[in-house]
């Protein structure tokens, strides 16, 4: 192609945008500030491929919903107010989309980018032989033990063909692990997937390296992108100068920290925990995943260990384990799967998602000629990686791109 791309960040959805753009012929450089790949967000997420069921946070009542949780000693979403101007610009900014109809304007934006992604790794597992990274297609369930919750649900999927609404009963015949639990039903996706996603970045790392086509610089914190009448000249490392023709920022919520004149990102961290429970049964924990609505946790069998992900704290920059944070996500597990494993001897792990106020991510264009956006994905990076990087190799590359990009580029996020 002649022109090599600049990528920084090596998380899922730097690495994902790597490995398209080798695919289609480029040679690039991915600039990691640290010393290995994928060891942030994308280190110990939730596991689920989770492609059809994609609704924003930001929806009609979650404020009200919200003031409720924070309330509980229990709450899922944790707040803690900072003198910090752009948190208090994306609070406003998700107030503001959280409306019905936003909701579903935006979950229809992400829909689409799901199932193009979901397409494009089964691409890349067939014509590459993509593997290594425990995928499976086991479906999902998304169970509701508050009655309103599941009939509001229900209603949403009588006319689908992809997802069946099932009684308490039919919920444990799917999955025994279930059974005498305080579920009242569930929505039930068979074609829902699940893998590791440090394991995924890391296979991803090997075919970018076999290729002779891309060049990782790690540990090479950058520090500015030096920029002349609408274009990026060079990107400027601790102690490197790397002068490049195409730039993609794909650094989850440390991008803002990178802009330039004239862009604004409307991003801010959340924080989720994730617990990793070994199994010595496999029998004992669930297999196909389990999304429980009400208390804002999700689970995935990863091969022989039990994903548990949950919690948001919106807590500025801090990506300390909290001990009671938690403690609290551990019961509540341990009491919806009691003989799962051994809760004592899980390993804890807390990530900062890179989220949008309405949940979609920032895909394309950035109003300098050579500088494209690849962020934003929240909680759904790993879900929606492979489509995001394949979207910004046919920018680069001046294809029309696969989807139509309405709702994802800046202006719209």
């Amino acid at each position: 192609m002649g022109q090599r791309v600049c990528i920084i960040g090596g998380g899922v959805i730097g690495l994902a945008t790597a490995y398209a753009l080798v695919r289609d012929g480029f040679e690039v450089s991915l600039i990691e500030a640290r010393p290995t790949l994928a060891s942030q967000t994308s280190f110990a997420n939730g596991g689920q491929l989770s492609y059809r069921y994609v609704a924003p946070l930001a929806d009609a009542g979650v404020p009200w919903q919200a003031l409720g949780w924070m309330l509980r000693g229990d709450s899922p979403l944790k707040l803690r107010p900072r003198m910090d101007p752009a948190q208090w610009r994306w609070l406003a900014s998700f107030m503001a989309a959280c409306r019905g109809s936003v909701n579903q304007r935006n979950g229809a934006h992400l829909l689409r980018l799901a199932l193009l992604s979901q397409a494009t790794l089964q691409q890349w597992r067939e014509e590459d032989h993509l593997d290594g990274f425990q995928w499976r297609r086991n479906g999902k369930l998304v169970t509701f033990r508050e009655q309103s919750h599941f009939d509001k649900a229900r209603q949403k999927v009588i006319h689908s063909s992809f997802q069946q609404a099932l009684s308490a009963n039919e919920c444990s015949a799917l999955e025994p692990g279930l059974q005498g639990s305080a579920f009242v039903g569930g929505i039930y996706t068979p074609d829902e997937e699940v893998g590791d996603c440090h394991a995924f970045c890391q296979q991803l790392y090997a075919r970018l390296q076999a290729s002779g086509r891309c060049t990782f610089l790690l540990g090479k914190t950058v520090t500015h992108l030096e920029h002349v009448q609408g274009e990026i000249k060079a990107v400027h490392m601790v102690d490197d100068v790397l002068p490049v023709d195409q730039v993609v920022l794909a650094a989850g919520h440390n991008s803002p920290a990178l802009s330039v004149p004239g862009l604004s990102l409307p991003l801010y961290p959340l924080k989720g925990y994730s617990l990793t429970l070994p199994l010595d049964d496999l029998t004992k924990a669930p297999n196909v995943s389990i999304t429980d609505y009400d208390r804002k946790i999700v689970y995935a069998r990863i091969g022989s260990q039990l994903r548990i992900a949950a919690m948001v704290d919106i807590v500025g920059f801090d990506a300390s384990l909290d001990p009671k944070r938690l403690a609290q996500m551990r019961q509540l597990a341990q009491s919806t799967f009691p003989e799962a494993g051994d809760y004592q001897h899980a390993i804890e792990w807390a990530g900062m998602r890179p989220a949008t106020p309405s949940g979609v991510p920032i895909l394309g264009a950035s109003g300098y000629r050579n500088l494209w956006l690849n962020l934003g994905h929240g909680a759904l990076g790993f879900t929606l990686a492979c489509g995001s990087g394949r979207l910004l190799s046919e920018l680069i590359a001046q294809r029309k791109t696969s989807i139509d990009l309405q709702g994802l580029a800046l202006h719209a996020a």
